[in-house]
């Protein structure tokens, strides 16, 4: 198992290209057949698996994505779904996903802001093929970020949102389970018999504008010094690299 943490202009490499060299090894594994991608949350930046760079390269690879069926997530899929296969959505503790229908599961900005995180990850694995990728995005809830996020007025965090993503329909309502969090995904993947080949940890706050960037940083700071570090100020987001086993009976070491 790796860590990355960004922090330096090698590291910021080295996250940039977290998911897409896993990805772009499993597809070239299959080559001569068409390689299917569920991308779970109708926000993830899509672009860093590298699906881009695959296809110039010749390889077939088809994009469904799946979210809730609440207001925010129509909006943005009815602004990007001709970039999609197919787009499934609903209550993803029970919208039809087909089963060990897909290579590679992505998901990205999701478990931060959905209820019954556990039920909803085992729906993607169900979906997962036998040996597939489950690549996973999310809030930490133990970071200084998420706990402001929670903390902050609605028409606050709306505010913060509008500057930092314009044109972007949001912010989603923050949740954040207990399961959200580096031991709660190990916990997750160690008794669900998933092997997490990578994990990573990144610090996406943007730069600009430069005084609401710098205004969100030093309260992060403030809130990771006052809660005796519990709240962690040096990322905002964890990243995994989950394998899904070949045989569900293997044994993890």
């Amino acid at each position: 198992m790796t860590t990355v943490e960004r922090g330096s202009a090698d590291s910021h490499r080295a996250a940039s290209r977290f998911f897409a060299e896993p990805v772009g090894d499993y597809t070239r594994q299959c080559l001569g057949r068409p390689v299917s991608v569920l991308q779970a949350g109708c926000l993830a930046p899509l672009r860093e698996l590298g699906i881009g760079e695959l296809t110039k390269s010749g390889f077939e690879v088809s994009v469904t994505v799946v979210d809730a069926d609440q207001p925010l997530a129509r909006r943005v899929l009815r602004d990007t779904q001709s970039a999609y296969a197919d787009v499934i959505t609903g209550d993803l503790r029970t919208v039809a996903i087909p089963q060990r229908a897909y290579d590679i599961v992505y998901c990205a900005l999701l478990l931060e802001r959905v209820q019954h995180v556990e039920l909803v990850l085992d729906r993607l694995t169900s979906a997962l093929k036998p040996g597939g990728l489950l690549l996973v995005r999310t809030g930490d809830r133990y970071s200084a970020a998420a706990l402001l996020d929670r903390m902050l007025p609605r028409m606050i965090r709306r505010a913060i949102w509008s500057r930092f993503r314009p044109g972007i329909p949001g912010p989603f309502t923050p949740v954040y389970e207990k399961v959200v969090c580096d031991a709660g995904i190990a916990s997750y993947a160690l008794v669900r018999g998933l092997v997490i080949a990578a994990r990573a940890s990144d610090l996406t706050r943007p730069a600009r504008p430069p005084a609401l960037s710098s205004s969100v940083r030093i309260t992060c700071a403030a809130i990771s010094r006052l809660s005796g570090g519990r709240f962690d100020d040096s990322h905002d987001e964890l990243l995994y690299v989950i394998r899904k086993p070949l045989d569900r009976f293997a044994r993890i070491v």
